[in-house]
């Protein structure tokens, strides 16, 4: 069955742009041009994804983000003309699961949008199974982590980092996620021992640690677990 779509954009050339290439894509669409609309078409249409400009009429895409958080999860890409750090940050925070810097490619927006979609569908798996991404192999029943077929020996905190990060898998992790998820609601700005911690796991599950291609950093914002079949 196709993936349904919502799509809030008051621009309307954006509108029409997006919907010629997701319908040629085989997604369903639909376009809401105001906040209120949005959250309307998200009650009643139940989406399997969001595409959210933030400057929407009526209500904001902010509110629009924080509102519909607050009874789905479903994955919520922001659409936004702003390349500040902290208001993408601000962003994630709010429950958002990645952004798109307008312009964008058409080509960029589909990757993004198949691995929300990817990213929805593995929500829903259960916690204690195997799970693999090329060559890391992580059995979460047994805490075991191997790599091309090698036990990789991780401290506790290294195997709950690895598991927070590829259970959100092509998803942008802030810091402040990151740390409040590990290490307690009080350590947001602990962000030097979060630092160490990806340093040595990268050591222990990167082909290169130099030069990553799992972990990924997000400049400014946080981090993203990238496996092969995504990159």
């Amino acid at each position: 069955m196709s993936a349904r779509l919502l799509l809030a954009d008051d621009e309307l050339q954006i509108g029409r742009l997006l919907k010629s290439v997701l319908s040629a894509e085989g997604y369903l669409l639909q376009v809401a041009t105001d906040g209120q609309t949005a959250l309307d078409l998200a009650a009643k249409w139940r989406p399997d994804l969001i595409l959210l400009e933030l400057r929407l009429p009526v209500i904001e895409g902010r509110d629009v983000c924080r509102r519909i958080r607050d009874w789905s999860q479903v994955p919520i890409i922001v659409l936004t003309a702003c390349d500040d750090e902290d208001e993408k940050v601000a962003l994630l925070d709010l429950g958002a699961d990645d952004y798109i810097t307008k312009p964008f490619s058409v080509r960029e927006l589909l990757a993004r949008i198949r691995v929300a979609l990817r990213h929805g569908t593995q929500m829903q798996r259960d916690g204690g199974s195997v799970v693999t991404f090329g060559s890391l192999q992580i059995d979460r029943s047994r805490r075991l982590v191997t790599y091309e077929g090698q036990e990789i020996r991780l401290t506790p905190t290294e195997y709950n980092l690895l598991v927070l990060l590829s259970g959100h898998a092509g998803k942008v992790l802030t810091h402040r996620m990151i740390l409040r998820s590990i290490w307690g609601p009080h350590s947001d700005h602990d962000l030097n021992t979060l630092r160490v911690f990806v340093t040595q796991l990268r050591r222990k599950i990167e082909a290169d640690p130099a030069h990553p291609l799992l972990i990924t950093t997000e400049p400014g914002v946080g981090y993203r677990f990238r496996p092969p079949d995504r990159q």
